[in-house]
C-alpha cells in the first residue's frame, strides 16, 4: 500500500472510531441527579445527551465526515478537515463540560469523549495538512460526461414507431431479433 493511500486510511479509521466513541460515550451515565427518590426507586442519571444536547448531532457530523474524506478529494478534503478539526473541538469542550460537573463515579464517560474528541480532531488537522495530496476515488465513481442530444422535431410519429405499435397489435414481440 502506498504511503498517501495508508495516511488516508489511518485518517478516516482515526475519525471514524473517535466519532463512533463519542456516539456511544454521549448515551452513558455522567451524573447522578442530585434529588433523592423513595426507596424503592433508583436515583435518576443523567447521560451525556441529556447534559449536552447537541452532543450526538456533532458526533454524526464526525461520522460522516469520515466517509466524506473517501469521497472528496483536493480543496475539498482540506476544508473537510477544517470542518472535522472544529467538530473534535466541539468533542473536546463537551467532555472538559463534563469532566467539571461528573460525580466521581461518572468521570470515565467524558474523558472517552476527549479521547473521541481529540481522534476526530487529528484526522481534521490531518486531512487539512495533507489530504489535497492523498488519492481520490476511481474514475468509475465519477459521473460520465453526457453526449450532447440532438433534438429532431417531427411532425408525427417515424414508421419505425408505427411498425413497433403494429407489432404489438399482432401479439408480436418487436425487441426480439427473431430468435
Amino acid at each position: 500500500m502506498s504511503r498517501p493511500r495508508r495516511e488516508l486510511t489511518t485518517t478516516v479509521v482515526a475519525c471514524a472510531v473517535g466519532a463512533a466513541l463519542s456516539l456511544w460515550v454521549a448515551g452513558r451515565a455522567w451524573r447522578a441527579a442530585t434529588g433523592k427518590r423513595p426507596f424503592p426507586l433508583p436515583d435518576d442519571e443523567m447521560t451525556g445527551t441529556e447534559l449536552v444536547p447537541w452532543l450526538p448531532a456533532v458526533a454524526l457530523v464526525g461520522l460522516a465526515g469520515a466517509g466524506a474524506l473517501l469521497a472528496v478529494r483536493g480543496r475539498a478534503r482540506a476544508l473537510l478537515g477544517l470542518l472535522l478539526a472544529a467538530v473534535g473541538l466541539l468533542l473536546a469542550v463537551a467532555a472538559g463540560y463534563g469532566v467539571a460537573i461528573a460525580d466521581g463515579g461518572y468521570v470515565a464517560f467524558p474523558l472517552l469523549l476527549g479521547l473521541g474528541g481529540l481522534l476526530v480532531g487529528y484526522a481534521g488537522v490531518r486531512a487539512f495538512r495533507r489530504g489535497a495530496s492523498w488519492p481520490g476515488l476511481g474514475s468509475r465513481y465519477e459521473r460520465p460526461v453526457a453526449e450532447p442530444v440532438e433534438y429532431v422535431e417531427r411532425s408525427g410519429p417515424s414508421r419505425s414507431d408505427v411498425a413497433m405499435w403494429d407489432a404489438l397489435d399482432r401479439g408480436e414481440d418487436p425487441t426480439s431479433r427473431g430468435e
